[in-house]
């Protein structure tokens, strides 16, 4: 007879339970097929049979479903009953049962034990049953404890219902994180991963509770063979301590899975914070990095002047300076994101071009500032030089404007002012001037327009003041090689013979200087007599006056012409000291 089975807990009918008119001894017949026994009831016919069908339902689904498939042996002890009382249990039992039926075994009224067992059936054979797999009350050798047995089923029932439970908050939770977005920013990834790692560590605790009833139950369940070495489980027993252990084997699994669920999970939401840092540390480099990038080229190349060269150079020093800690932050950045990286890290494809970025945005500012020095330290020497330039043409134009045009008519004084131009010209080289034209050439690519126009330009004022010096130069030295004859003493002359010619003047160079005559008294002013001729050998005449001698002298001029001197006549005795 096949029923559906409803899904019973002991719980449910405890009371009827308790009431003792059904029982699942734990006894089992020759093939293995279960005993229920209806053991003495009084008011057995008064059942409901809502009471009957719930308590007779649930023992026949708490076997195996082998063991039930076999079917069940029904044991009814009525011998303190009547044969009425009888008849009336055996229809409501073979009305009511649920499960496959084998055999029903009544013990009828009557005062004797050993006549009270008879086969109410089609077939009655003695053998068939074996009696030690009976309870001690019908004189067999089971150990069963009616309420002990209760205590296990709801303890065993309440288990299997925290497993399930337990296993059911397991999956909604699985289910819950598996569905969850991940955060944008720092502070929600934060808050999520409290929040999962709060919600885990309880079910934590609860998988910890439920592993812990289970294991206090196969305890109190193998207890029962440890009370004597000749004591056994019953197949009930058993079967109950393979639900415990198959709950028990089913929590572990549960919990393994959802511990390695929850590990993937965790450690996705640790790299998502992770990532979430990064790419927060990451704008923040960035930002400073193309603030510096843009004060950088925001800084000038070339400058129009050594101190502005300067100073360019030093507010480029004082930059690198100040970036140099946004440098090392960003590198040491980047290569946190190398370690992410390498620690499998779920985001890989996002946290690559940010560390290719940042390195490369060091790179650009490094070669960018070393480029800039370069230009800048080149634009100092080219700004240097021109101003040696400036300098040395200035101070060489005071040198020619300071050099006395009457002192240098002097052959000391032309070599005087020969030294002085040659010890300047000696500067020149001293200072490297040349080095301009040099620099200019090397420089040119670098060079700004205004800079190249500067240079060109001292490059000709150093070649017109050179131009100059070259003349003075040509000059000086023409005057100082010409040597101007020492005056020589004469003899005195008679005078010329009046078939002399006149005295004719002699012409001039141009850019002769005036002769210049000097007269010694009256006399010789007033004697009317002309200077005598001077012969173009530039040879002295001398010519005899009244009252003394007259001596003219001509001598080279510093400039080339000539010039006379007129010495006055004087006396025997005055020129006698002269010539000594």
């Amino acid at each position: 007879m096949q029923q559906e089975i409803r899904p019973l807990l002991a719980m449910d009918i405890i009371e009827q339970l308790h009431r003792q008119f059904a029982m699942l001894s734990g006894g089992r017949g020759k093939d293995g097929a279960p005993i229920i026994t209806f053991p003495e009831y009084t008011d057995f016919t008064d059942l409901p049979d809502e009471d009957f069908l719930n308590v007779v339902t649930y023992l026949t689904s708490i076997p195996s479903l082998d063991a039930a498939s076999i079917g069940f042996v029904i044991i009814i002890d009525r011998r303190k009953d009547k044969w009425s009382s009888v008849k009336a249990s055996l229809t409501r039992i073979a009305g009511a049962f649920p499960g496959n039926l084998q055999l029903v075994l009544v013990l009828r009224p009557c005062r004797f034990f050993q006549r009270t067992i008879a086969d109410i059936g089609i077939k009655l054979h003695r053998d068939d049953f074996k009696m030690k797999q009976l309870t001690c009350e019908l004189g067999g050798s089971l150990d069963y404890c009616h309420s002990q047995w209760i205590h296990h089923r709801t303890a065993i029932e309440n288990f299997a219902v925290t497993v399930k439970t337990t296993a059911k908050m397991l999956q909604r939770f699985g289910a819950e994180l598996a569905e969850t977005e991940l955060p944008n920013d720092v502070p929600c990834t934060k808050d999520l991963l409290t929040a999962h790692t709060e919600k885990h560590n309880t079910l934590k605790d609860e998988l910890k509770l439920a592993l812990k009833q289970g294991t206090t139950l196969l305890g109190c369940i193998k207890e029962q063979s440890a009370k004597s070495e000749s004591h056994k489980l019953n197949p009930d027993e058993i079967e109950n301590q393979t639900t415990v252990e198959r709950l028990l084997a089913q929590l572990g699994e549960t919990e393994n899975a959802f511990e390695q669920f929850w590990s993937k999970h965790h450690l996705k939401l640790e790299q998502c914070l992770q990532l979430r840092h990064f790419e927060h540390d990451y704008r923040e480099v960035k930002v400073s990095l193309d603030s510096l990038m843009e004060a950088l080229q925001s800084l000038s190349d070339i400058g129009d002047c050594v101190a502005r060269v300067e100073h360019l150079l030093k507010e480029l020093k004082s930059l690198e300076e100040k970036a140099q800690a946004t440098v090392e932050k960003a590198q040491l950045h980047a290569s946190h994101g190398d370690q992410l990286i390498q620690s499998n890290h779920y985001a890989v494809d996002s946290i690559r071009p940010k560390c290719v970025e940042l390195r490369r945005v060091c790179d650009d500012f490094s070669n960018e500032a070393r480029k800039k020095t370069d230009v800048l330290s080149k634009s100092l020497q080219i700004h240097r030089g021109i101003d040696k330039v400036n300098q040395w043409c200035e101070s060489g134009v005071y040198l020619l404007a300071s050099q006395a045009v009457d002192k240098c008519q002097s052959q000391e004084g032309a070599e005087s002012g020969l030294v002085d131009i040659e010890r300047f010209l000696a500067t020149a080289e001293e200072n490297q001037l040349t080095e301009l034209r040099n620099l200019h050439n090397q420089y040119e690519v670098v060079l700004s327009d205004d800079v190249k126009a500067s240079v060109l330009k001292a490059l000709k004022r150093l070649e017109d003041v050179r131009d100059m010096f070259e003349k003075r130069h040509a000059s000086l030295k023409k005057l100082s090689a010409k040597q101007t004859r020492p005056v020589q003493p004469v003899a005195p002359r008679p005078e010329a013979s009046p078939k002399r010619p006149p005295v004719k003047n002699t012409p001039r160079t141009p850019g002769a200087q005036q002769p210049l005559a000097r007269r010694a008294s009256d006399n010789s002013t007033n004697s009317g007599k002309p200077p005598a001729e001077v012969d173009p050998n530039k040879k002295k005449n001398i010519r005899k006056a009244k009252g003394g001698i007259k001596i003219e002298v001509m001598h080279e001029a510093s400039q080339g012409g000539s010039t006379h001197v007129t010495v006055s006549a004087e006396t025997e005795e005055v020129l006698s000291n002269r010539r000594r």
